[in-house]
């Protein structure tokens, strides 16, 4: 398996964006969201068995899933939550699995938001970094991203570790309260040092 860096980090603390920069530098990138995304599309593999589990109110017209439907229900219902990740987690570690299997590329990114929460990935990356910001900006990109409320961002908030505790749980932090410009010349640091890294591995 090549060499593997979890990338986590908070709601809006902008882990999609440091991933396509590590992307566009050359990395692999396996984001556990986005395969999540393409196995409830219409005619996925995990669509079947949420019908099954939830009933059709879960899917959406063209037959995906429903996903604001589908969040409010496991935000408010632990049962309903460890009943979806039982169907969902599964399938998503073994697609990502074979995704990192298969990279060509120097070293993987492997974007998993909840990486500290769950302690899930943990046995595949050999670093975890951190995307942090301000916990003001969390919830002015988590609303303009989500289009959530500045209420419903800051409940999610306090489901995920607290900022600090991310931070201390960190092997590098990536600091994204600046601008493009400073986050992409962080990214180009980080680069090469995982480059080097990975060479030795």
């Amino acid at each position: 398996m090549p060499f593997c860096v979890g990338l986590t980090g908070g709601i809006g603390s902008g882990k999609s964006s440091a991933a396509r920069l590590f992307e566009e530098l050359g990395a692999a990138v396996v984001d556990t969201d986005a395969i999540a995304h393409e196995l409830t599309r219409p005619g996925a593999p995990a669509i079947a068995a949420i019908r099954n589990a939830f009933g059709a109110g879960c899917l959406a017209p063209d037959g995906g899933l429903e996903r604001a439907r589908m969040r409010r229900l496991v935000f408010g219902d632990p049962a309903a939550k460890a009943k979806l990740e039982a169907i969902l987690h599964p399938l998503i570690r073994n697609e990502s699995r074979a995704r990192i299997a298969a990279a060509q590329q120097p070293y993987v990114i492997v974007v998993v938001p909840l990486l500290l929460e769950t302690g899930a990935y943990r046995d595949l990356v050999q670093r975890v970094l951190v995307v942090d910001c301000s916990e003001e900006q969390q919830v002015v990109r988590g609303m303009r991203r989500s289009g959530l409320t500045a209420e419903e961002v800051r409940a999610i908030m306090a489901a995920q570790l607290p900022r600090a505790e991310r931070l201390e749980r960190a092997d590098d932090v990536l600091d994204n309260d600046g601008g493009m410009e400073a986050l992409q010349r962080h990214v180009r640091e980080l680069h090469a040092s995982y480059l080097a890294l990975a060479r030795r591995t």
